[in-house]
């Protein structure tokens, strides 16, 4: 049917007012028994955000075809009415209207939306009886399902099986990988999209961002960062959130604030990306001041940036500060799994185990992390007891003990120093639950058996293991060598730190203690020069006391540098300076080669 009313005038009618209007003109024109008019009525309503208006206008048109379907549809989708979407799709397959390629596309991503895979399978199932499978539109749909839901195996033979792939289809499938934590793979099949001639945009940027977060990998952030520039990418927020939270994950907190200052405009995800930066890597007292100074914004935090703060409050014990928090997530949103379990261990590392426990006992939803949580908390505060206790509990559930699980037992084990019982766990964790012992494991079993001054015990485990062990391992017996005086096996351990190249200066100073026991003194020049350097310098320890809510810490100068960077959000000397001039300026402050990295194309293509 042709188009019964000039583009000109739908397009004029974004108001809720004009739609109106234009409703009373179908009225009196007599086209509101047109079927196309009426769906293009139900669009505007969708529009306009009145899909009260959109739902009468549907439930009164007597003659409901497809289209009326698909508008009513689509506009539910538009005000992220995803549930409502479904509902409407359940209802056409039952009164026996055949779907069409609209239909399935946007039935699909409200799936995706709502991770709701079993019904986006029994969608698909439909989409190949109808006919549309080959359906570039559906295709993409069900590629962003697959994606969404971390079903990577299947999203790539769809990918694989698409006749037509656009950037949209790429995207999808470059997020999809770095969303799911398969950085590497996200970085290949960006160079296939390369190989292909398709020009990346803003959304793949953000991908890649992802990925480089992922891998911990500054240098692929810095070449993505880079490559936006030359290629000349809009820096919308999304794009600028993006490489605030890489570079906050990277450790790199100098730059994201840097990139936060600089963004015209910041939302509530953009604040809680710098926030969390902050508190994940250490600088718990800045991340609570950014909280403070996001709300002074007038922007309300969200869970996100909300469970950020609580880990901040964690690390460094502001319990005040994090019953407040939990007061907010009380009022304004509803405890989930996530938020439960930020709240259950704040309390638990301030300290208040009897609050995490009725927390976690009032819990209507317990996933493994909050099991995790709490045993973890018994055990640091060496009530190892309760943490078997609850480690029994938790297998009497439906949820099966995972790897974390058992890392969280036998971390208790040790720090209670019960040899035998974390040689039984960790041999049932093999045998039993077939779980194959990783880093962490071997740590505990290693600080278990050290502390007990079984040297050698802990030093044939480390040789048992299937891959070459990291240095949380090696240093676990190294510590209590120095302590128990064992030079044979200090001397070997300390040779396979050295290997390693630690950043920590602590290490160092262990392994030079090894060498001055064993008093060579050649040794023991070598690691200080070393430190030299490397210019490792072992940064003070600092206390801190709340007063008057707020954290007072001692000595001040003596913190981490670059604390001030989040009060000035990168402005002062950087105030008017473009992104390359940040990115030059930081290699050039850590001897980069600038030709290699800047603007990178090396990493990427």
């Amino acid at each position: 049917m042709q188009r019964l009313w000039p583009r000109s005038v739908l397009s004029a009618c974004r108001e809720p007012k004009a739609v109106t209007q234009f409703h009373a003109q179908m009225l009196l024109s007599g086209l509101s028994n047109h079927v196309y008019s009426i769906s293009q009525l139900i669009t505007l309503y969708g529009k306009t955000c009145d899909i009260s208006s959109a739902q009468l206008v549907f439930d009164q048109t007597p003659q409901k075809e497809v289209s009326l379907w698909n508008a009513l549809i689509t506009a539910y989708s538009r005000n992220n009415s995803y549930l409502e979407v479904l509902k409407l799709f359940q209802c056409l397959i039952s009164v026996g209207i055949r779907p069409d390629s609209t239909t399935f596309t946007v039935s699909l991503r409200a799936c995706a939306y709502l991770f709701d895979l079993k019904t986006g399978e029994e969608i698909l199932s439909q989409v190949i009886r109808s006919g549309y499978k080959g359906d570039v539109f559906v295709a993409s749909s069900a590629l962003n399902l697959y994606a969404k839901c971390g079903w990577m195996t299947e999203a790539t033979k769809l990918f694989d099986e698409m006749k037509e792939k656009d950037v949209i289809s790429w995207t999808t499938l470059i997020s999809g990988f770095a969303q799911s934590g398969k950085a590497v793979e996200a970085i290949s099949v960006y160079r296939k999209m390369k190989e292909e001639g398709i020009e990346e945009d803003a959304v793949v940027m953000v991908g890649l961002a992802q990925a480089s977060s992922n891998l911990r990998d500054l240098k692929l952030g810095l070449s993505v960062h880079g490559r936006i520039i030359r290629r000349e990418i809009v820096m919308d927020v999304v794009t600028q959130t993006g490489l605030v939270d890489m570079y906050g994950k990277n450790g790199n907190l100098n730059l994201a604030s840097r990139v936060f200052g600089m963004m015209i405009y910041k939302n509530v995800i953009s604040w809680g990306a710098l926030i969390s930066g902050f508190a994940q890597n250490g600088f718990t007292e800045e991340a609570l001041e950014l909280v403070i100074e996001m709300q002074d914004c007038g922007l309300q935090p969200d869970k996100q940036t909300l469970v950020s703060a609580l880990l901040a409050c964690a690390h460094v014990g502001h319990l005040k500060f994090g019953k407040s928090i939990h007061g907010v997530i009380t009022r304004r949103l509803d405890i989930d799994p996530v938020s439960g379990t930020a709240v259950i261990d704040m309390y638990s590392k301030c300290g208040c185990l009897s609050s995490a426990r009725t927390l976690f006992d009032r819990a209507k939803l317990r996933d493994s992390i909050s099991w995790n949580s709490m045993i973890t908390g018994y055990g640091v505060h060496g009530d190892v007891r309760e943490a078997l206790s609850l480690f029994h509990q938790m297998t009497d559930t439906e949820l099966r003990p995972t790897d974390a699980t058992f890392a969280s037992l036998l971390s208790a084990l040790s720090h209670s120093g019960l040899v035998k019982e974390g040689q039984h766990w960790f041999n049932l964790m093999v045998s039993e639950y077939q779980i194959e012992p990783s880093e962490k494991h071997y740590a505990c079993m290693v600080d278990l058996l050290a502390r007990a001054g079984n040297l050698e015990e802990a030093f044939q485990l480390i040789k048992s293991m299937n891959v070459e062990p990291e240095i949380t391992v090696l240093v676990a017996l190294l510590s209590s060598c120095c302590t128990y005086g064992n030079l044979d096996i200090g001397e070997m351990i300390a040779k396979q730190v050295l290997q390693l190249e630690p950043k920590d200066p602590g290490i160092y100073a262990l392994v030079s203690n090894i060498f001055a026991l064993a008093q060579k003194w050649d040794e023991v020049a070598k690691v200080r020069k070393m430190i030299e350097e490397v210019s490792l310098r072992k940064m003070p320890g600092h206390s801190t006391v709340e007063v008057g809510r707020k954290l007072r810490a001692s000595p001040k100068e003596d913190r981490c540098p670059g604390q001030e960077v989040a009060h000035h959000f990168g402005y002062g000397d950087y105030q008017g300076s473009s992104y390359e001039a940040v990115i030059r300026d930081f290699f050039c402050k850590h001897d980069l080669d600038q030709p290699e990295l800047s603007l990178c194309n090396q990493a990427l293509i």
